[in-house]
């Protein structure tokens, strides 16, 4: 099933407006880690995430919202669910809680093993703005709920 489709039917059957503004993406812009998070989400292992926010001021995109939805997808561009931010904060990369990174779910779901990651993850979006990795940079944390799958 597409995102599109999805959406259609989360909407339908939730008496909300196909409409609303969200959001499709994938975990790390797809590939075996994204499905592989993806994955996570569904098992409800996954019930947060981080973006570096740098990326948000590369791309020009608004920082997500509380209740704001997203479709998650699969590689293959088939939607693994639709998911709502429960909370959202804007925190620097070296004071991420250890509670943060258990609930990203990822690896040993420690914050030492989520520092190591998401820092490799990040020195690219600084790279794409021509900038070198900043540990005091700021990370967009979001904490959500599977509305539908």
């Amino acid at each position: 099933m597409t995102g599109g489709e999805m959406w259609r039917i989360f909407c339908r059957e939730n008496g909300i407006s196909a409409e609303t503004p969200h959001d499709e993406w994938k975990f790390c812009g797809g590939g075996e880690v994204g499905d592989m998070l993806a994955r996570l989400v569904l098992d409800g292992i996954k019930t947060a995430t981080a973006s570096a926010m740098i990326a948000y001021q590369t791309e020009d995109e608004s920082v997500p919202k509380v209740d704001s939805y997203s479709i998650v997808l699969f590689d293959d561009d088939r939607a693994a669910c639709v998911i709502r931010d429960t909370k959202v904060s804007v925190v620097p990369f070296d004071e991420v809680s250890a509670e943060h990174a258990y609930k990203e779910g990822e690896d040993d779901r420690s914050l030492e093993k989520w520092r190591e990651v998401h820092r490799k993850a990040f020195e690219h979006d600084y790279a794409a703005a021509g900038l070198r990795f900043d540990e005091h940079g700021d990370c967009v944390l979001e904490e959500f709920e599977v509305v539908y799958k």
